[in-house]
């Protein structure tokens, strides 16, 4: 049985305060900024030579001074709400994942990862946590105490209104405010049931050891979740990651975001794991558990990095503008995020770990697990701010905003991430498949 370190406690405690602290501070430097500093900036930004839309809604409604300085001051009081969201859709995608990768293992009646089943189903348990936080930004952006979704502007499908916007008003549709608050609660609620589900589950396979009916039910419900993640992944991408440009769209995006989110998963498995091996809690994990844990970091890595140059190299052929207005202003604007992103979570992969030896190494393989977990929610920095924040991000308080809203997530997610697990029964003695755990060996 797992305790939960109170030195790990500690420090997951002090995330949470000191995220606090540095958001609050930024968030008030935020809200100080008066519309002639708003005005500097805009022309600072003009005047280095920089100007690329970054949004769609650039190109829509009137383009006098006046309309660009709403454009400005609404992107800068973004900012705080923009920071919180790219880490609560990052991670709570990321649980998603592992509950998602928890449960092909199921369905696959797959032996290997048997010993590390309570890990994948720890992280899943902080999806009603993360789930809670995107329904109240959910509730800011509907009742427009937020503005990360332009389409929720009324005065944009409306016929007549001088900011009228054709592309818009034929995505009505789907697009409205009633149907993606709908959709938020779904995909929140269903997540969380089948966490909780599939936990549930799990335990009655102990207690009943050998009931071949209750593994059945088991095996039935970790099927539901995959059918569930596969169209809400998709869904939730569209409405949390997509529709911030709804002029802009991807047939590549969902595999994208969700691959993005896998990959940090298996990280974030990878460092749990070694974790409860180093302190003595999991030995029964060994280098075959490490090894084919290495082996989806790197495949993952790699099907990422096909999924970002795919949906790159059709946007760039085809050359239509409103296409390529959504990597223009990655490139003009966060040229130091956009591209360098790829040395950690491609390079630096297929360099290291493309080695079957080396993905025995506890070292190795645990800083390349930080390294692309770090890398990924960098990727999701860029899929949230450049449309909601703009160029105006090489600011002091958009970096407290920043390291404020990680540093509380990772302090909530390690927080109850870890006291889940030492509510778990480390090892499922009940499967059927754990002798098969105990004693796997990679035949290369």
């Amino acid at each position: 049985m797992y305790s939960f370190s109170p030195k790990l406690r500690l420090y997951s405690i002090i995330f949470i305060v000191l995220g606090l602290v540095l958001f609050g501070a930024g968030y008030f430097m935020n809200h100080g900024i008066d519309d002639a500093k708003i005005e500097h900036l805009m022309e600072a930004v003009h005047a280095g030579g920089l100007n690329k839309p970054t949004h769609s809604s650039e190109l829509i409604g009137p383009q006098d001074h006046a309309a660009h300085l709403e454009h400005a001051k609404m992107q800068i009081h973004n900012q705080p709400l923009a920071a919180v969201h790219s880490v609560a859709v990052f991670l709570f995608a990321l649980s998603c994942c592992a509950l998602f990768f928890y449960s092909i293992q199921n369905a696959a009646h797959a032996g290997w990862p048997i010993i590390i089943l309570r890990v994948m189903e720890a992280i899943a348990s902080y999806i009603p946590w993360g789930g809670a936080i995107l329904i109240i930004i959910m509730l800011l952006n509907v009742t427009h105490q937020g503005h990360l979704f332009h389409w929720m502007d009324s005065s944009l499908t409306t016929p007549g209104d001088p900011h009228f916007d054709p592309i818009l008003y034929e995505k009505k549709k789907f697009l409205n405010i009633p149907f993606y608050a709908f959709r938020t609660i779904f995909y929140v609620v269903g997540a969380s049931f089948f966490a909780w589900k599939l936990k549930s589950m799990s335990k009655k396979v102990d207690e009943n050891k050998g009931n071949r009916k209750i593994y059945a039910n088991y095996y039935s419900w970790s099927v539901g979740y995959i059918s569930f993640f596969g169209f809400c992944s998709a869904a939730w991408a569209w409405d949390w990651l997509m529709s911030i440009d709804p002029h802009w769209y991807s047939t590549m995006y969902i595999w994208y975001a969700m691959v993005s989110a896998l990959a940090s998963s298996i990280a974030v498995i990878i460092l749990i794991s070694v974790y409860l091996k180093k302190n003595g809690f999991l030995p029964q994990f060994n280098d075959n558990h490490l090894h084919d844990l290495g082996v989806f970091l790197f495949a993952t890595s790699m099907l990422w990095t096909y999924t970002w140059f795919a949906q790159f190299m059709l946007y760039w052929y085809a050359n239509i503008p409103e296409e390529v207005n959504y990597f223009f202003g990655r490139f003009e604007y966060y040229s130091w995020t956009f591209l360098p992103v790829m040395i950690f979570v491609f390079l630096l992969p297929l360099l290291v770990l493309v080695s079957s030896s080396i993905k025995r190494n506890y070292k190795v393989v645990t800083t390349m697990a930080v390294i692309v977990l770090l890398g990924q929610w960098v990727n999701y920095f860029n899929m949230v701010m450049p449309g909601t924040v703009g160029p105006y991000w090489k600011t002091p308080e958009v970096l407290l905003l920043t390291v404020g809203a990680l540093l509380f997530f990772a302090g909530l997610f390690v927080f109850a991430v870890m006291t889940a697990l030492s509510k778990l029964k480390l090892i499922p003695t009940g499967n059927p498949f754990l002798k098969e755990s105990e004693i796997y060996e990679y035949p290369f």
